[in-house]
């Protein structure tokens, strides 16, 4: 039997992927639900339309539902707590009235440089590309007609909240990639300076009037109104009056699910895009990287943040190169096998991959220094070509602009990391890219059972932890009560992979510039 109320519910609004997880008092998953789904580039922007959102979290809903009804043969009528997270940052802007005055802007564009560039400067802080503050600036600075119309800005994981609860607030992990952070707040003396740049451009808006209240994990006070629970499912059978924890960003769900939320424990998030977070023992001073993102984990400690907007995009692509490939052999593989089979032949090519390198890029990769993303490969002549020397190759590139950011973190500024943890589906295939991943940092990584569930658990998790928490801390809750039993498997750095990795390292950054150029061809 299925006790409802006493499960939890977490939704991630992935880049390709919407995923419900519900687990239940042990933390476990009972039951999923997705909803598969792409961004489409419009008008210069890469985007999701309003009905793509709507459409797309109720399909996934429903996903969940029959799921649960399948299993359990119960309908889904209630949870004891939920929440939702989405892939962090972007724009999302508002009139009065709620209408949605440009098409969401996602964190993968790469338009923003200009403001993102101007705001670090002022601030003496890394201002990223894709966080909402430099979406709202470039707009100003652009003289964007919808500027003047602004009611509030939020994020796609913020927006979704809102349509549920009516409550406008975000968790300070979301809240962090919106604007800079400080204590449980944003920082009041970058508030300052902003409006100030921004008034310039004839916004006159307060900023703490558009951006959205923060909230920690554990905060209470959202509640699934009527008009929520019927959006979320139009057929009537979930009721309102579920309680919703803060919404997160995939960061801090994905900090959650991977028990890396203590000060000098990281992870590492692959999907579509990777990126690594390290949680700090004290806010960083001095210089400022525009590699490095200063962002929160969901109870407020400071986080370094590595974003990549490349990671599996382009390695997939390869991989249903080979499935269409063994359909016309007429040898039909199951996609799961297949990508367990690629991925273990590439552990038996050479550690530098033969000479092979291979840039992952389909759209900018300003950690890299590149503004348009063209995949690309080239091969030593003297090298060894084969399947396991390209397909190493093609795992590594997920991980080289991300190993360039961390770099910084751990031979400029001397950071150390006791542990990082990886999570997602580059992760799936047991000991393989994990263990190039901790040959790249030099680090054990060590992926969980639950590696594949992601950020739809780590969401789940903070929904439990709302109602479950009572006063210990989230890192001390989530040792003690989820991750005290849980299996793990843990790799060690390996001397010839990490010096495979630093001589792959060394061809592709000295390339970098062929691939500048060829991200100007059109």
């Amino acid at each position: 039997m299925l006790e409802l109320d006493k499960t939890y519910l977490g939704i991630e609004l992935g880049s390709t992927r919407i995923k419900a997880s519900l687990i239940d008092q042990n933390y476990i998953p009972v039951a999923s639900g997705s909803h598969q789904w792409e961004n489409r580039l419009e008008n210069g922007y890469w985007t999701y339309s309003r009905e793509d959102i709507h459409n797309g979290i109720r399909s996934c809903f429903a996903s969940l539902a029959q799921d649960v009804m399948s299993k359990y043969g119960v309908p889904l009528t209630t949870v004891g707590a939920m929440g939702i997270s989405a892939m962090m940052h972007g724009y999302m802007a508002f009139d009065k009235n709620d209408n949605l005055l440009v098409p969401f802007r996602t964190w993968r564009n790469t338009t923003t440089k200009q403001a993102a560039e101007r705001l670090t400067k002022l601030l003496d802080f890394n201002i990223p590309q894709r966080w909402s503050i430099a979406h709202l600036y470039q707009a100003a600075l652009d003289n964007e007609p919808h500027i003047a119309r602004i009611a509030h800005i939020t994020t796609l994981a913020g927006y979704i909240n809102y349509l549920l609860t009516g409550e406008r607030a975000v968790g300070i992990g979301e809240a962090s990639g919106i604007f800079p952070v400080e204590g449980k707040g944003y920082n009041k003396r970058f508030i300052e300076l902003t409006e100030k740049l921004l008034s310039e451009h004839g916004f006159k808006s307060g900023l703490e009037d558009i951006l959205p209240p923060v909230k920690l994990a554990g905060d209470k006070g959202a509640v699934l109104t009527a008009e929520g629970a019927k959006f979320l499912d139009p057929s009537g059978v979930f009721q309102a009056g579920v309680p919703l924890c803060p919404p997160e960003g995939d960061a801090g769900t994905g900090m959650t699910a991977a028990n890396a939320v203590r000060e000098k424990t990281g992870n590492v998030s692959a999907g579509t895009s990777i990126f690594s977070m390290l949680v700090l023992e004290k806010n960083p001073g001095g210089a400022v990287y525009p590699e490095i993102d200063i962002v929160a984990t969901p109870d407020g400690l400071p986080a370094a943040m590595v974003h990549c907007n490349n990671c599996c995009c382009e390695l997939d692509e390869w991989v249903e190169i080979f499935s269409e490939f063994g359909r016309l052999a007429g040898n039909r593989t199951d996609r799961s096998a297949l990508y367990e089979m690629l991925y273990k032949n590439a552990m038996t090519g050479d550690p530098d991959c033969g000479g092979v390198t291979v840039y992952n890029f389909l759209s900018g990769e300003p950690v890299a220094g590149v503004d348009n993303g063209r995949p690309m490969y080239f091969r030593m002549p003297e090298g060894k070509m084969s399947l396991a020397n390209f397909f190493r190759a093609q795992i590594y590139s997920a991980f080289a602009s991300l190993k360039i950011g961390m770099d910084i973190l751990f031979e400029k500024e001397q950071v150390t990391a006791v542990q990082f943890t990886g999570h997602g589906g580059l992760f799936k295939v047991k000991g393989t890219a994990q263990q190039i991943l901790a040959d790249a940092f030099d680090t054990p990584v060590s992926v969980m059972e639950t590696a594949g569930e992601g950020g739809a658990w780590g969401m789940a998790l903070l929904a439990a932890y709302m109602v479950c928490g009572k006063e210990k801390s989230l890192a001390d809750w989530l040792d003690s009560e989820v991750f005290s039993a849980m299996k793990k498997h843990t790799v060690y750095p390996e001397s010839s992979g990490k010096e495979g990795f630093r001589k792959y390292l060394e061809r592709y950054t000295a390339a970098l510039a062929a691939e500048k150029i060829l991200g100007g061809i059109r």
